[in-house]
């Protein structure tokens, strides 16, 4: 893990991973993606290790000069080895996960499906060129329990559940055809664990009886998971410690 794209970079998890890899990995690149590069933490913004460029999860298409200012870091026939998709949305200002039926919004639907799935997929064709060298590749989407469809008992997070659903089917469908046209990569769903961060800020009081992990936590515990994937577990949805989770 050299040379790693983050998007999400700015929120809790992707920061995190961030600023471990830089004390676990000295040599390593990375360039990070996210909404306001401002917002990012004050030393990723400071080191000289770490690219920062300005990206919307919620963007038909990756735009040509975010694309450009990766090539000049790290241009596409040198290619990445890492690509973590932390971005992610529960909530916002006119957004909350649904409790019932009655409080389901298309524009909600949307803008959910928008950040939590269809950038990743938008941000992995966009890095394809960068995808397509000989070395091994980690593809590695953070994903959700509450998106497993055989582990829901609970209902209610319509948008939120749905969304991290079809992130998963992204996953399981590009672990199919990446290793085809990638090889050797393995593509992969993880679950981070619940975390304190904003996005999990307005649900502390119900998150009492559950282990709650600090950013770094988790990030040291996404790192473990990612370092040891191998080509062999392409297609699986994984949780932080190791263990595999149902689609």
């Amino acid at each position: 893990m050299n040379r790693i794209v983050i998007a999400g970079v700015s929120g809790a998890i992707g920061g995190a991973m961030a600023e471990a890899i830089l004390d676990q990995s000295p040599d390593s690149r990375v360039v990070g993606l996210c909404r306001n590069p401002d917002r990012a933490a004050e030393r990723l913004q400071a080191s000289g290790k770490v690219r920062l460029l300005a990206w919307n999860a919620e963007e038909e298409e990756v735009p040509a000069d975010v694309l450009s200012e990766l090539e000049a870091v790290m241009p596409a026939k040198e290619g990445i080895d890492t690509l973590i998709y932390a971005a992610g949305l529960l909530h916002s200002e006119d957004l909350f996960p649904e409790k019932r039926l009655e409080d389901v919004s298309a524009s909600a639907m949307a803008r959910a499906f928008a950040v939590n799935a269809t950038g990743f997929a938008v941000l992995a064709q966009a890095l394809l060129p960068w995808l397509q060298h000989r070395e091994f590749k980690r593809i590695a989407a953070i994903s959700a329990k509450v998106g497993s469809i055989s582990d829901n008992r609970l209902g209610g997070w319509y948008a939120y559940r749905s969304s991290k659903a079809a992130l998963n089917m992204l996953v399981r469908t590009l672990s199919v055809e990446l290793p085809r046209r990638c090889k050797p990569v393995a593509c992969v769903a993880l679950h981070p664990g619940t975390t304190e961060s904003a996005l999990s800020a307005p649900f502390r009081q119900s998150l009492a009886q559950l282990q709650v992990h600090k950013p770094g936590e988790t990030a040291s515990n996404l790192l473990r998971v990612i370092r040891n994937v191998t080509a062999e577990d392409n297609g699986r949805f994984l949780s932080w410690d190791g263990t595999e989770l149902p689609w």
